[in-house]
């Protein structure tokens, strides 16, 4: 899952924790801000329309798109397709490098399934398992291993719940997290939290 096209690398060797803001950096913007562990912005989404639009874009600090996340309505259900960016070109893929579609098969009680199916031949695929009513979701491979999960974030000192609009987001070893935030996105979008 590493990247390409003149962007810096995304994957590294250690496990990698981000904060994530559920707030846009821009005045009456819909979106949210992204932060590593020290406190640096690393993304940020800008919906600059109304709230659960269909279209948004990843950007790294600098504002360069990395993926646009496009909603896509078929005749019975709705799918997310993301196109990476292009560096050099600062134009997106023609193809979609991930789409992620809603599992409607399955019944599980409360908790919701996406599947995310990569254009990586290499790739296996990876799921999406969150609850709805909650802020937490996990992303699992093919084999069910987690790859990255999102909770509610809690205080370092007291350990007091911080509220909706603050996640925690881990990110394992060897693993893109801007994909991993591009899909994170998607899950926001399906929710309806920006």
């Amino acid at each position: 899952m590493g990247t390409s096209n003149n962007y810096p690398s995304y994957t590294t060797s250690r496990r990698e924790f981000f904060t994530i803001w559920m707030k846009s950096l821009v005045f009456h913007g819909n979106g949210c801000t992204v932060y590593d562990s020290n406190g640096q912005i690393v993304y940020r989404i800008d919906n600059y329309d109304q709230k659960g639009n269909h279209e948004v874009s990843l950007m790294d600090l600098h504002g360069n798109v990395l993926f646009s996340i496009r909603q896509k309505r078929a005749p019975v259900f709705r799918h997310w397709d993301g196109y990476k960016w292009n560096a050099s070109s600062k134009q997106e893929m023609e193809t979609p490098w991930f789409q992620v579609r809603k599992d409607h098969t399955v019944l599980r009680g409360d908790s919701l399934t996406y599947h995310v199916t990569l254009s990586d031949a290499r790739s296996s695929c990876l799921r999406i398992l969150a609850m709805p009513e909650k802020s937490d979701f996990k992303i699992v491979d093919g084999q069910g291993k987690i790859v990255a999960q999102v909770n509610r974030k809690l205080s370092s000192k007291s350990g007091a719940d911080l509220g909706d609009d603050v996640l925690s987001l881990v990110v394992e070893p060897h693993v893109d997290h801007s994909l991993i935030m591009a899909l994170v996105t998607v899950c926001n979008l399906s929710l309806r939290k920006f």
